[in-house]
């Protein structure tokens, strides 16, 4: 009988993903007290355990012609982490979204006889559903954050389980507002707007000064209006400090990090980017603007292949399949624009109440047992210890 601890490893990227890894490696440890875990990560898995080879911002990358352009040492990284993964031999590895990553390791890992499965499923229902089947082909299961995922997985005969969006955990007991003002130290009384340009560097290069400058104008309209960013990590925040030294508005802002949560229960209303944050601002229930915009060259390419097949881009929209919060994409993610949208919001209460009353449901829409729920989907795979 084999009695060496469980050998469990894990790929995470970006922000996001380290935090789910960190939940899901408490979850695992509380089945499998002496499990050893490596991999890659930040610094959420390496407070809980995780041996990080190497730091989970090396595939900090988004949209087309990014990933192609560091693609060779994405390609070199990858390439290196699977010959050290094949020498550690993992009883189970698990990929942590980032697809265009570890779908790749997942399929050399799979053909070597390790166990794979990939947490985070693609948004295989917003662009070329037929992946499902590829994917199938790397991942042994596939572990889905949204409840419309696991069907389209079914008709291509790959096992794949709904076990809830970890957010949903997060979101369940929610302070006051004037609770979460006093813990950032914003005035109990007036209003608060969360700017949250973006987890990546490339969003906030892209998106920063954008959404600085209309935040400012709407603190023109607005008397008293306060503003605030929260910022992923320390890195996005000094990203974030230069635009704001640049237009000389350092003290305008209020920046902080780490705490998007704080600031999202804080905030009458929001100004984020499409992707994760707008779902948080979604869970929160806070009227927001969703303004995005890609790299010309990636958005291109989309439009010409036909690439995006939902009509909505915020998850928001997607998930309650309505038109319910003002999506301001590429040409149309302009200061003029944003601002614009923003003032309707904030001077019509009815519809701010509307949109909270709307983004309600999506709590009980993706609650499923979280961390939890992929533990016991994973358990099912590992050998009896």
């Amino acid at each position: 009988m084999d009695t060496r601890p469980l050998r469990i490893a894990l790929i995470a990227g970006e922000t996001s993903g380290d935090q789910i890894g960190a939940d899901l490696m408490a979850a695992l440890k509380q089945r499998y007290p002496r499990a050893q875990f490596a991999g890659i990560g930040g610094h959420r898995m390496r407070r809980a355990g995780c041996d990080t080879w190497h730091d989970a911002s090396e595939l900090a990358v988004m949209g087309l012609v990014e990933v192609l352009r560091r693609l060779p040492r994405l390609l070199k990284l990858r390439g290196a982490v699977v010959r050290r993964l094949r020498d550690w031999k993992p009883d189970v590895f698990i990929g942590i979204d980032a697809p265009d990553f570890n779908l790749g390791v997942e399929r050399k890992l799979k053909g070597s006889g390790i166990r794979t499965v990939h947490y985070v499923s693609p948004s295989i229902w917003a662009w070329r559903p037929g992946r499902a089947k590829k994917i199938g082909a790397s991942a042994d299961r596939v572990l889905c954050l949204f409840p419309m995922e696991p069907p389209i997985y079914a008709r291509y005969g790959v096992d794949a389980r709904f076990v809830g969006h970890p957010l949903a955990e997060r979101f369940e007991n929610r302070p006051t507002q004037a609770d979460a003002r006093a813990a950032l130290e914003l005035p109990i009384k007036g209003r608060v707007l969360a700017v949250l340009p973006g987890s990546r560097i490339g969003e906030i290069e892209r998106l920063g000064e954008i959404f600085v400058l209309a935040a400012l104008q709407c603190a023109n309209a607005i008397s008293g209006l306060k503003l605030v960013a929260p910022m992923a990590d320390s890195e996005c925040a000094k990203a974030f400090d230069a635009i704001l030294a640049k237009h000389r508005v350092r003290g305008q802002i209020l920046t902080v990090e780490g705490r998007a949560h704080e600031a999202l229960w804080a905030a009458d209303a929001v100004l984020t980017a499409s992707g994760t944050a707008a779902l948080e601002a979604g869970l929160a229930e806070t009227p927001m603007v969703v303004a995005h915009r890609i790299h010309a060259l990636s958005y291109r390419i989309v439009r010409l292949f036909g690439l995006l097949k939902s009509k909505h881009v915020s998850l928001p929209n997607i998930l309650l399949n309505q038109s319910i919060v003002p999506e301001l994409l590429q040409d149309d993610c302009t200061v003029e624009k944003i601002t614009g949208a923003l003032l309707t919001l904030f001077r019509d209460e009815a519809r701010m109440e509307a949109m909270q009353t709307q983004l309600s449901t999506l709590l009980p829409l993706l609650a499923g047992g979280g961390a939890d729920a992929a533990a016991d989907a994973i358990a099912d795979l590992l050998p009896t210890r």
